[in-house]
């Protein structure tokens, strides 16, 4: 499914594109990262205040951070998908402590988040992810051109159990859902529909 010999592959024009699509200030490039290794840290975050909040997944090598803003369904399915991976795996001996996975604040993020691509590598025993830029596509569901960015990036079993845990936390802290009809409740209250 995933060419496993890039581990993180860049590939981008600077064109302008409309404001979702826009690329803020990069910090780091992607080919900053060593081949086949993997990241210190891989985790998820969320700014702002529940309702409003910006969902980002990063990752962390040295001083090198690569933020990408997403959505928290996406973490949410990443999050499915990763432990579906993983329960077919011996657990984990080594996982990064709890405080090590806290978002460090992102000046920009270097794209939003399209598709996901994830898998497992069994002989490096890594978890293989791969992240694209959201872009354009025609009727067919094709991308309209390549002029988005890639990366493929290898994590431990055990960094990929600590990003379920704490994105499992990070999605679970926002808004409560109401107990009838299951949509999230507002600070300042809820027009239930159940309850009309």
């Amino acid at each position: 499914m995933l060419d496993l010999r890039a581990h993180l592959v860049g590939c981008r024009a600077g064109r302008t594109r409309g404001e979702h699509h826009r690329r803020t200030d990069r910090g780091v490039g992607v080919s900053e990262f060593d081949p086949f290794e993997p990241v210190d840290v891989f985790t998820t975050g969320a700014v702002g205040r529940p309702g409003a909040r910006v969902f980002f997944l990063q990752l962390r090598t040295g001083d090198a951070q690569f933020t990408m803003k997403c959505e928290k369904q996406q973490v949410s399915a990443m999050v499915d998908h990763l432990r579906h991976v993983l329960e077919d795996l011996p657990p984990p001996e080594d996982r990064p402590i709890a405080s090590a996975l806290e978002l460090t604040p992102p000046s920009s993020a270097e794209f939003v988040l399209g598709p996901i691509g994830l898998g497992y590598d069994p002989r490096a025993d890594m978890v293989v992810l791969q992240f694209e830029e959201m872009h354009e596509v025609d009727e067919d569901g094709e991308p309209v051109d390549d002029d988005h960015e890639r990366i493929r990036v290898n994590v431990t079993r055990g960094q990929a159990a600590a990003f379920c845990d704490h994105a499992e936390q990070i999605v679970a802290s926002g808004r409560p859902n109401c107990r009838w009809c299951d949509q999230p409740i507002d600070p300042d209250g809820h027009p239930c529909p159940r309850m009309n």
